[in-house]
């Protein structure tokens, strides 16, 4: 970091959003503007809770933006060189072959608990915890859901989202412990 450069911790992709924001509050309304699902952000649950586990590198999955206009924008917002290289962004992800719309089990529509301030995490971890090998998870959110997807991969599901064009992101999640066709 230069002289000029403000202190703090520098801006990467994999930064949290919450130690983006504890260290550079003047940006959370920069930070809307390019991913405006994150308006929840003001809401004081989801920002405990939703901003420590998302990187800017989730942030701008979920805001459909490419990574490095996100943190070349908050760098030189913040006063840090504007110095990530910039991304072609990541190519479309095709239906898997696991995916078929008969083997989804449960659907859940987490808009509702997204809209009254609940993180539904919880809830879509419970309903993961039932599913048989196989058997489909779909969930609906308004915005692609990079964080809990991440997680679930840690748990060993595979997950494939797609873009609504009525503007919702349906994510399919499938525990595979063995062939399910």
């Amino acid at each position: 970091m230069s002289p000029e450069e403000k202190s703090g911790p520098a801006i990467s992709p994999e930064i949290h959003v919450a130690e983006l924001l504890d260290a550079f509050p003047e940006l959370e309304e920069i930070l809307i503007g390019c991913v405006p699902q994150f308006r929840k952000l003001k809401n004081p649950v989801l920002r405990n809770t939703i901003a420590r586990v998302t990187t800017l590198r989730q942030a701008a999955k979920v805001g459909g933006i490419r990574l490095g206009d996100l943190v070349n924008l908050l760098r030189k917002k913040a006063g840090q060189s504007p110095d990530f290289p910039p991304e072609n962004g990541e190519p479309a992800e095709s239906r898997p072959d696991w995916f078929s719309k008969a083997r989804v089990s449960q659907v859940f529509d987490a808009g509702p608990e997204l809209e009254n301030g609940r993180n539904p995490m919880g809830l879509v971890f419970q309903r993961l915890g039932t599913l048989k090998n196989g058997e489909i998870f779909e969930l609906v959110t308004p915005f692609q859901p990079a964080p809990l997807i991440e997680k679930a991969g840690e748990k060993g599901y595979r997950s494939w989202s797609k873009h609504e064009v009525a503007g919702d992101w349906n994510t399919y999640f499938i525990r595979q412990t063995g062939n399910p066709c």
